[in-house]
C-alpha cells in the first residue's frame, strides 16, 4: 500500500514537474520575441498609415449601410488599399445580405406645444402610413413598468421607453447591455398591449440632442409597428412632462422599406505563413456601418487597425510561421450575414486565433479570450499574459475571460480561440451609431496603439512553437 501510494504521490510530482517544465519554456520563447515586439511598436510609431487609411475610408466614402453603393466602394478601396500594400490573396468573398433603407423620417410634438424632435429610425423598422402617425405618447421607465399598465392605457397610443443606460464601467459593459434590449424588443413589447409604434430613449449616458440608431428585431408572433430612437434630452422632456400630467402628443412619419436580398462581400488578406500556412491567426473588424456618421469608431477604426498591422509586419519583412489572415466582415451591424459567410465556407479552416476590434479606435489595454475549451482557454489566457507583456510600452498588458466580438464569435464552435480588443472605451458610446461617429473623434496615436497590439499580439501567435492554447 505504502509502495502504491508513493509511486502515485512520483507520478503526480512528475506531471506537475512536467507541466510546470513547459510553461516555463513557453514563457521563455515568448519573451524571446521582445526585441521583435521592440521593433514593431518602434516602427508603427514612427511612421504608419493606420489614420491615413481612416481618413480615406471615412471621409472619401462616408457612411457604409448594407447593400448601399458606399459599402461596394469601401469593399473595392478594402482591397485596392492592400494590394497597393503589397499584401497576398487579396480577395472579395460575396456574401447576399438583406437590404434596409432609411427613407424620409420625422417626428414632431404637437401639443402641448410644437416642436421638432431629433430622431433616427431603428434598423428593419417598417415605416409609418404615408400621412404619419399621430398618437399621444405613454412614457415608461421599464418592461416591469409597461407590464403594470393597464391595456385601455396603452390602446392607440405611441409608448416610449425612457430607460436610462448607466455610465462607462469596465465590470457592467458600460450599461449597453441592459439599455439596448429597449431597443431591440420595445417595439414588440408595445404592440403586444396595442400600442402603434414605439419611442426608445437614445442607448447611451451621455447626450448632446443626439439620437443613436440601431438594430431592432420583431417577435414572430406580434404584429410589427414603426419604432425610433429620440435623443435622451427629449425622452426626458416627455416624461416629465407626462408626469406633470401634460398630454403629449406626436407625429411620427417614418418611410423605412426592407428591399429583400443584395448583393455585398467580406475582404481578405493574407501574409502567407512560412512552416505552417495552412494554420491561420484571424484579426479584423467589419466594414459596414450605420448610414450616419461615418462609422469611424464604429468599425472604421478596427478595419484600418487590421490592414496596418499586417502592413507593418510586412514593410519589416516578419512572415511567422502561420498565416495571418485579415478579414473585413460585411453585415454586421444590422444581419451579421458577413460573418455567418465567413464561417460556413471557410469551416474547414484551421483556424488557430481570431481577434476581433470593434471597439473603437481608443488607446488599447489588451485583450478578452473567449473559447469552448476552458482548459485550452485558461493555457492560452497565461500565453497571451505573456505575449501582452511584451507591450508594455503601450500599456496594452491585460487578458481576460470574456466577450471577443460578434463576427469572429462566429467560430467558437469551430475550436477557434476567439479574443476582443479591449480599450479604454469611455467616450464609445457618446457617438455611437449617431451622426457624431466621425474620423475627428479618432486619436491618430491610439489608432496607432491598436495596430501595433494587433501586430505584435497576431505575430507572436502566428510564429510560436506551440498553438495557442496548447502547452
Amino acid at each position: 500500500m505504502k509502495t502504491a501510494l508513493l509511486l502515485l504521490a512520483f507520478a503526480i510530482y512528475f506531471c506537475a514537474s512536467g507541466e510546470t517544465q513547459a510553461q516555463d519554456n513557453i514563457q521563455s520563447k515568448i519573451s524571446s520575441y521582445g526585441p521583435v515586439a521592440k521593433q514593431i511598436i518602434e516602427s508603427a510609431k514612427k511612421e504608419n498609415d493606420s489614420f491615413l487609411k481612416l481618413q480615406e475610408l471615412c471621409d472619401d466614402i462616408g457612411h457604409r449601410l448594407s447593400g448601399s453603393p458606399e459599402l461596394d466602394k469601401a469593399i473595392e478601396w478594402a482591397q485596392l488599399s492592400m494590394k497597393n500594400d503589397g499584401q497576398e490573396n487579396v480577395q472579395a468573398e460575396a456574401v447576399t445580405i438583406r437590404k434596409w433603407v432609411r427613407g424620409e423620417e420625422s417626428c414632431e410634438l404637437l401639443q402641448p406645444r410644437p416642436m421638432k424632435i431629433n430622431m433616427l429610425g431603428l434598423g428593419w423598422s417598417i415605416g409609418t402610413p404615408a400621412d404619419g402617425i399621430t398618437a399621444e405618447v405613454i412614457s415608461v421607465k421599464s418592461k416591469s413598468e409597461l407590464d403594470a399598465l393597464s391595456d385601455e392605457d396603452i390602446q392607440g397610443k405611441i409608448v416610449l421607453f425612457d430607460y436610462p443606460m448607466a455610465m462607462y464601467s469596465e465590470t457592467d459593459g458600460a450599461g449597453y447591455g441592459d439599455a439596448v434590449q429597449y431597443r431591440s424588443n420595445g417595439a414588440s413589447w408595445a404592440a403586444q398591449r396595442g400600442g402603434v409604434a414605439a419611442l426608445v430613449r437614445s442607448v447611451t449616458a451621455y447626450s448632446l440632442d443626439s439620437p443613436h440608431t440601431g438594430a431592432m428585431r420583431y417577435d414572430a408572433e406580434v404584429k410589427k409597428i414603426p419604432a425610433a430612437a429620440i435623443s435622451v434630452e427629449s425622452a426626458m422632456m416627455i416624461s416629465r412632462l407626462q408626469k406633470r400630467g401634460k398630454k403629449c402628443v406626436v407625429k411620427l412619419i417614418m418611410n423605412a422599406k426592407d428591399m429583400g436580398e443584395a448583393p455585398s462581400a467580406n475582404v481578405i488578406a493574407e501574409i502567407v505563413g512560412t512552416e505552417k500556412p495552412e494554420e491561420i491567426v484571424l484579426i479584423g473588424g467589419h466594414i459596414d456601418s450605420w448610414d450616419v456618421g461615418q462609422g469611424a469608431q464604429d468599425d472604421g477604426a478596427g478595419c484600418v487597425a487590421a490592414m496596418e498591422a499586417i502592413n507593418i509586419l510586412r514593410k519589416l519583412g516578419l512572415k511567422p510561421k502561420r498565416t495571418i489572415r485579415v478579414v473585413l466582415w460585411t453585415n454586421e451591424e444590422n444581419g451579421l450575414a458577413g460573418a455567418r459567410s465567413y464561417a460556413a465556407r471557410h469551416q474547414n479552416d484551421d483556424h488557430v486565433a481570431g481577434i476581433e476590434s470593434d471597439s473603437g479606435g481608443f488607446k488599447p489595454q489588451g485583450l478578452t479570450i473567449d473559447a469552448q475549451d476552458e482548459k485550452k482557454a485558461q493555457i492560452a489566457l497565461d500565453q497571451l499574459t505573456e505575449i501582452l507583456a511584451l507591450l508594455e510600452p503601450i500599456g496594452a498588458t491585460r487578458v481576460k475571460p470574456g466577450y471577443s466580438g460578434a463576427d469572429v464569435g462566429q467560430l467558437k464552435t469551430l475550436g477557434t480561440m476567439c479574443m476582443g480588443l479591449t480599450v479604454d472605451g469611455r467616450l464609445y458610446f457618446n457617438t455611437h451609431h449617431t451622426n457624431a461617429d466621425t474620423v475627428d473623434k479618432v486619436n491618430p496615436k491610439e489608432l496607432t496603439d491598436c495596430a501595433i497590439t494587433l501586430a505584435v499580439a497576431a505575430y507572436v501567435i502566428a510564429d510560436m512553437p506551440n498553438r495557442l492554447g496548447e502547452n
